[in-house]
């Protein structure tokens, strides 16, 4: 079965460089599957579980937003923050849901709301990977 890279970046550093069968990620166009010889592409992504499948194995990794850059033979994601689902902290993630809850209850002004809403879609996104309800 061919492969592909995969590498996935934030302004942290890499989080991810691997090989993988197929990767599924969320855009502003809806979810998009890559295989080994896509055309080549760049898509905006949207906070949302990306899938990496290599074989029988399936790795989730919590993404941001940020963009896909896709080539035949790579894919490269530039997210603002991604996480693998093992290391996310599930916790903390219900702790910010919470948080984030709270802050939309309570505010008035938009823009602050609008924060607010990104906050809940983060962790919220966080906990589904983390549980894997993607």
């Amino acid at each position: 079965m061919k492969t592909f890279k995969v590498n996935i970046v934030t302004p942290d550093g890499p989080v991810l460089e691997d090989e993988a069968n197929m990767v599924i990620a969320t855009t502003e166009a809806g979810e998009i599957g890559v295989l080994p010889g896509h055309i080549a592409m760049v898509a905006p992504l949207q906070i949302g579980g990306l899938r990496i499948k290599k074989g029988e194995t399936t790795k989730v990794i919590a993404v941001n937003s940020g963009f896909m850059e896709v080539r035949p033979d790579i894919v490269t994601i530039l997210a603002q923050s991604a996480e693998k689902a093992e290391t996310i902290d599930l916790a903390r993630a219900k702790i910010a849901e919470k948080r984030a809850k709270a802050k939309l209850a309570q505010e008035k002004n938009k823009l602050e709301l609008q924060l607010a809403e990104l906050e809940l879609k983060r962790a919220i996104n966080r906990i589904r990977v983390s549980e894997g309800r993607i």
